[in-house]
């Protein structure tokens, strides 16, 4: 796959990255998105693609980029078409220290150790080149100002930004109300970035990741005898029996 362009997860935590503190904005939803970000880059890949709302490999070739190799294989080994909720909200957290260690053995971060109140270590991280984070939000920015349709890697990484709460991050308070609502409507430009940000959402809305079944009908009285009071439906094995006190 090469390093001449980053890829969709890199773009992501970069605009999560606070250039004054050296943290990053909403990390418990950025390990969702992150995980999200790596199926709209496998889709770009070719890799993978949708199917419904359910993820299928298509190719399952390795892209040389170690972490995004990593989640092919554990899509590969699935056997077959994943729902993209089960995937995202599965236990792979920690997405987020992964892709920091990651963009600094990159070079695009380096790390800064500290202290929180003279005790506990704390690691910061700092952009090596702020001109690649201001790169990337001007194409966020360009997409929201001109109202043209972006290219599939803005559109997605607008989704996920837009998914994982980035939106009062980038631009926050009043001013910024109009801009946070073109940035969720860039959603509708790419159907896989559409598809990991509903998910994302979903995730962390709690929405059951479970297809919803029809509940069983609920048993039936037994009809009532002449001028009597209808019967109950008659238990059997366990549910007859009362618990002993």
């Amino acid at each position: 796959m090469g390093r001449s362009r980053r890829t969709i997860p890199e773009e992501l935590l970069l605009l999560a990255l606070d250039p004054a503190t050296g943290t990053t904005a909403q990390p418990q939803s950025l390990d969702l998105g992150l995980a999200g970000a790596q199926l709209v880059e496998l889709a770009l890949a070719g890799r993978i693609a949708p199917d419904g709302d359910r993820i299928a490999v298509v190719m399952p070739r390795p892209t040389g980029d170690p972490t995004l190799d990593s989640a092919l294989e554990l899509l590969r080994r699935r056997g077959s078409p994943v729902r993209a909720v089960h995937w995202i909200g599965g236990p792979r957290l920690g997405l987020r220290q992964i892709y920091l260690a990651h963009l600094e053995r990159c070079g695009m971060v380096h790390a800064v150790a500290g202290q929180m109140c003279g005790v506990l270590p704390t690691t910061r991280y700092q952009a090596t080149d702020t001109e690649i984070s201001r790169e990337i939000r001007a194409r966020l920015d360009s997409a929201i100002r001109t109202g043209v349709p972006p290219d599939p890697r803005t559109a997605a990484l607008a989704a996920l930004a837009h998914a994982v709460g980035l939106g009062k991050h980038l631009y926050p308070g009043n001013e910024g109300r109009s801009s946070r609502s073109r940035l969720r409507d860039l959603i509708r430009h790419d159907p896989m970035g559409g598809l990991v940000a509903h998910a994302v959402m979903d995730v962390q809305n709690g929405v059951a990741a479970q297809p919803r079944r029809d509940r069983a009908p609920a048993p039936q009285a037994r009809p009532a005898p002449a001028g009597g009071v209808p019967m109950q439906p008659r238990r059997t094995g366990a549910m007859a029996r009362v618990p002993a006190h």
